[in-house]
């Protein structure tokens, strides 16, 4: 899993963008502090979270880039992230989750 986090354009907005390979999609994760809750966040937005997902860097790019100035790079550094897991294979715990998450 990869994970690149940025200062979003509105106060106290934080974005985070990257490539999990279990779910084989990248996503990106839009939080901000909750008003109420000291210490506690609020998620305002969170996409990748279902396997394929997104399957590009541009599609996570265009979610994230509403949130965040994002450097003009990042499609070629997610892409790197994605191609360095392209051998990897899930492990125990990876499986055991897998299964219980979407069955045999």
């Amino acid at each position: 899993m990869s994970r690149h986090d940025f200062t979003g354009i509105e106060p106290d907005v934080s974005v985070s963008i990257g490539w999990d390979r279990p779910l084989n999609s990248f996503f990106v994760h839009v939080l901000r502090p909750h008003p109420h809750l000291d210490g506690e966040d609020d998620t305002i937005v969170w996409h990748g979270t279902e396997p394929g997902e997104l399957k590009s860097a541009s599609d996570a790019i265009a979610i994230a880039s509403r949130w965040a100035r994002l450097p003009a790079d990042l499609g070629r550094i997610l892409e790197t992230d994605r191609l360095k897991t392209l051998g990897a294979k899930d492990g125990p715990a990876q499986i055991a989750m897998k299964r219980r998450l979407f069955g045999d």
